[in-house]
């Protein structure tokens, strides 16, 4: 038995850029030797990529994918270093694969994803097209995330994507009435999330301890303002609804008619197909939002290179 641990197996993944199972086959054929697995990987092709594995993929694109019953759909981020490449048809081209294939897939987390065959023409794993497009590129490229969405009765998903993959978003409608005039409703609402950035869908889905922690913050706010403690209570219960405006879907301003909220603009549109009409849920994915990017001081750089220069 090769005399290695699972330790071994994630320090090789996070050194090469190949999947778990792969990395497992290479420590089991090289008997555990580090150093020799790597080498066992770049000579099948897999770990070419490995350089740049410790590089920042901060760029990319998000990708939307809705299948055609409208009740199946998955957002998709893919990262590489720079928005050049993003924006190169051979990206654009991985990204869409992938998602497509993630909309059917079975994987829950992206270790899964990258070991299932991408595309039954070409018999390789979503790690192995990845692999080999960076090979090809030149940047590290890397499956950052994925959320899949399933439909179970009557509704549908939509999805919108602003400026051409930078931001995605996907949002399931529960409803009896026609997919067709639910349609302009639910891509408004793709829109407004995408603006407005919310966290929960109502005020019944804001986590308790955040709200617990967002009262004690606003409560000491008034206090430092030296508002007397008899008037705290209602203050810090107004700026606890203006709170909800700010993270709840349907407590927001419609942004494309501010005199309403987003509650009231579903509210018409049931009245009108004669059908209750529920937001039940979305994501919406920013492009390396979290991701810390490098940022290159040009002028730092050339003043020292010109401090050498005799």
């Amino acid at each position: 038995m090769a005399n290695f641990t699972n330790q071994d197996v994630m320090k090789l993944r996070e050194q090469t850029g190949v999947g778990m199972m792969d990395c497992k086959k290479a420590l089991v054929a090289t008997d555990g030797n580090f150093d020799e697995a790597v080498k066992y990987l770049r000579e099948k092709g897999m770990a070419s990529a490995a350089k740049k594995a410790s590089r920042v993929a901060a760029e990319g694109l998000v990708k939307c994918v809705v299948s055609e019953d409208k009740k199946s759909a998955v957002a998709v981020e893919i990262n590489c270093e720079t928005d050049f490449v993003a924006r190169s048809d051979q990206f654009i081209d991985l990204t869409s694969k992938i998602a497509q294939h993630l909309l059917t897939s079975s994987a829950t987390t992206v270790e899964q994803a990258l070991e299932e065959v991408c595309c039954q023409e070409c018999g390789k794993t979503v790690n192995v097209l990845i692999a080999e497009a960076t090979a090809a590129i030149g940047e590290k490229i890397s499956l950052r995330r994925f959320t899949r969405f399933h439909l179970d009765g009557n509704g549908l998903i939509s999805s919108y994507v602003h400026m051409g993959g930078k931001i995605g978003v996907l949002c399931e409608i529960k409803s009896n009435a026609r997919q067709e005039d639910l349609a302009e409703l639910a891509f408004n609402i793709c829109m407004q999330i995408a603006a407005s950035k919310p966290q929960v869908v109502g005020i019944a889905d804001v986590d308790s301890s955040q709200l617990e922690q967002e009262k004690e913050i606003l409560t000491v706010q008034a206090r430092n303002e030296g508002k007397p403690e008899a008037i705290i209570g209602k203050m810090v219960e107004g700026r606890i609804h203006k709170f909800y405006k700010e993270v709840c879907l349907v407590e927001q301003e419609y942004v494309r008619d501010s005199a309403l909220s987003v509650k009231q603009v579903i509210a018409d549109v049931a009245k009108k197909v004669g059908e209750d009409i529920t937001v039940t849920r979305f994501v919406r994915y920013e492009m390396g939002e979290g991701i810390e990017k490098r940022v290159d001081n040009f002028v730092d750089e050339i003043a020292e290179q010109l401090k050498s220069i005799k």
